[in-house]
């Protein structure tokens, strides 16, 4: 049929759904029970807006109803695949995922917890375990050293602490 004999309120192009943080093909994604509780919180929340959508317009009604449904199989396929680290069974005395690290970069002491690509957010110290310096981190025990590179630069890390959430 041509384009001419189509109402222009039908041409509605399909919305926008932002993707979700990267997670590479192939990697498993944990979560530290935290990030678990926060993606059924999310859930709960996108369920609640779809139940409360105005109704008045329908236009406004399919466009919001289809970004909530998209944004909520986005995020189904994350609870999904999801692998829960029980933080009690990681090594006391090594970094490994959901380690909260004291370190030594460059003569400047840092702290950060290493989690899921959903829970990670550098503001409240947190990186994804697929991070590079979550890479180079992983596996040093406290006093042990490593070489971070950042482009063309290397930098000193020196692990000071170790400790995992209660």
């Amino acid at each position: 049929m041509s384009r001419g004999f189509v109402k222009e309120e039908d041409q509605e192009e399909p919305p926008f759904i932002p993707p979700r943080a990267a997670l590479p093909i192939g990697v498993v994604n944990y979560v530290t029970p935290k990030g678990f509780d926060l993606l059924q919180l999310e859930k709960n929340e996108l369920e609640e807006q779809r139940k409360n959508l105005d109704k008045v317009n329908e236009t406004e009604y399919r466009r919001n109803a289809a970004v909530i449904d998209g944004k909520m199989k986005l995020l189904n396929e994350r609870l999904r695949s999801a692998k829960i680290i029980d933080l009690k069974q990681q090594p006391k005395d090594e970094v490994r995922f959901g380690a909260q690290v004291k370190f030594l970069l460059e003569d400047k002491t840092q702290y950060l917890q290493i989690v899921g690509v959903d829970e990670a957010n550098l503001k409240e110290q947190k990186i994804a375990f697929i991070a590079p310096l979550a890479r180079v981190l992983n596996g040093l025990k406290a006093g042990e050293s490593s070489e971070f590179s950042l482009g063309n630069k290397t930098k000193k890390v020196q692990i000071l602490a170790i400790k995992y959430a209660k």
